[in-house]
């Protein structure tokens, strides 16, 4: 049974999400489902694939892990059960540095930072409701790629708990983060083809 017709007056859950088919795609923000795209283009998964590398060997002898999508993030607002979870996404990189949150469904609770590659299907959506999403559930760190412009802006939690563009990098810097010392990353080899 499939869900691609969801009702508008309906605020789902985490409980729905799980009663939706496997092979469909899905997140929720604020009660809200989207579908995801059946498959990210090929340049989309290249980046994906060439953040995640550098990140995973960053953190591999560190308490962090790094998961790339599809893995499950659960941000509740408060401490409702997982079952009245409404926001579930599947952002394309997570880092999650407190293994508490960390269960067989993903994460549960905000991770310390999330990394989007925008897509003309996915830049609004990233851009805004994932932005507003992120930052109310105090996600340290957000970094959005943008593969046209070769890229990407990250976004610090400030003092007042709001989202401070902190860095923008591109082609021909390295990446580096006040949340995680001595982490670097070479743009050139992220947009190479």
């Amino acid at each position: 049974m499939s869900i691609s017709s969801p009702k508008p007056d309906k605020k789902y859950t985490y409980a729905d999400y799980l009663s939706w088919p496997s092979e469909e795609r899905w997140e929720i923000i604020n009660g809200v489902p989207s579908l995801m795209s059946p498959a990210p283009l090929t340049e989309h998964q290249r980046i994906l694939g060439e953040l995640f590398v550098p990140l995973a060997l960053y953190f591999k002898d560190k308490k962090c892990r790094v998961f790339p999508a599809p893995f499950d993030v659960r941000l509740p607002k408060g401490d409702e059960k997982d079952e009245e979870i409404s926001s579930v996404v599947q952002p394309d990189i997570v880092v999650v540095c407190d293994p508490n949150k960390l269960d067989e469904r993903g994460c549960k609770g905000a991770p310390d930072l999330v990394v989007e590659i925008l897509s003309s299907s996915t830049a609004k959506k990233d851009l805004n409701e994932k932005f507003n999403l992120y930052e109310q559930s105090k996600i340290r760190q957000y970094w959005v790629v943008f593969p046209k412009f070769q890229v990407i802006d990250i976004y610090s939690l400030d003092e007042s708990g709001q989202y401070e563009k902190t860095k923008s990098f591109s082609s021909g810097e390295q990446i580096s983060s006040e949340l995680f010392p001595g982490l670097e990353i070479d743009l050139d080899a992220i947009f190479s083809e």
